[in-house]
């Protein structure tokens, strides 16, 4: 049994909870475990410069970690005038996982923005974001559709990301953070609902790891994959019946 008494190959208690706040188009706070994440999606009527006359829209995302998010307080990237680097490589990890899975010509030239704040930390939190993150993407792009009358449905497939490593020889999923700070291979892979591999991000952060453990870290990771995939399925219930559709 692992320090919460989980199954290796078990994640963490998942909630979704749409509609958290009251302006963004489409907001959630998920909570996997003892670590809980807002995520907004914010659609705003521009795109960058480098996309202008393109007819493609972009999704972005930002991260951020609250101060008493973790055991000791963090300061916050304004006190001291720069951003975080660590916080700078999740968001575009975010925001690649988000952009896989959409149409940008569907969605037209305009940015949907997500902002993923950590409320409470204890390990996956880029990985909540991504799962959390995509529920917000969701609504936020329904109700445009309500608006503009996408010719194609921009979702082309749910997305979800999921942490796997071998802690004491063990080959565990979804680690806690004490779990992740003495894990000899730490990974985080994002999937999609069939399956197809997005990102993988790992390292063996004391030895080197063969094949095989990639290969049984893989298998725990997608089997994950279904189960939380299913919780945002249940969450959105029949707003996500067109997700993978095109016309609507």
């Amino acid at each position: 049994m692992r320090i919460d008494g989980r199954r290796r190959d078990q994640t963490r208690s998942i909630k979704i909870t749409r509609d958290y706040t009251k302006y963004a188009e489409g907001s959630v706070l998920i909570e996997m475990g003892e670590t809980k994440v807002l995520c907004n999606a914010s659609i705003e009527e521009k795109i960058p410069i480098f996309l202008r006359g393109s007819g493609e829209g972009w999704i972005t995302a930002e991260y951020n970690m609250l101060p008493r998010s973790t055991q000791n307080r963090k300061p916050r990237d304004i006190t001291r005038l720069k951003v975080d680097n660590r916080s700078i490589e999740i968001q575009r990890f975010i925001g690649r996982a988000l952009r896989s899975v959409v149409d940008l010509k569907a969605l037209g030239e305009r940015t949907i923005w997500i902002d993923c704040d950590v409320i409470q930390a204890d390990g996956g939190t880029r990985t909540a974001s991504i799962t959390g993150a995509f529920v917000a993407l969701v609504d936020a792009i329904n109700k445009l559709h309500k608006k503009v009358q996408f010719k194609v449905y921009p979702i082309r497939n749910f997305v979800t990301a999921i942490s796997v490593g071998i802690v004491d020889e063990e080959k565990l999923v979804d680690l806690c953070y004490e779990e992740d700070c003495n894990a000899k291979v730490d990974m985080n892979i994002v999937l999609t609902e069939d399956r197809h591999i997005i990102e993988i991000q790992g390292a063996g952060e004391k030895n080197p790891f063969s094949k095989d453990d990639l290969d049984q870290l893989f298998n725990l990771a997608e089997k994950s994959s279904r189960y939380i995939i299913q919780i945002q399925k249940e969450t959105l219930k029949t707003d996500c019946l067109w997700i993978g559709t095109g016309e609507r």
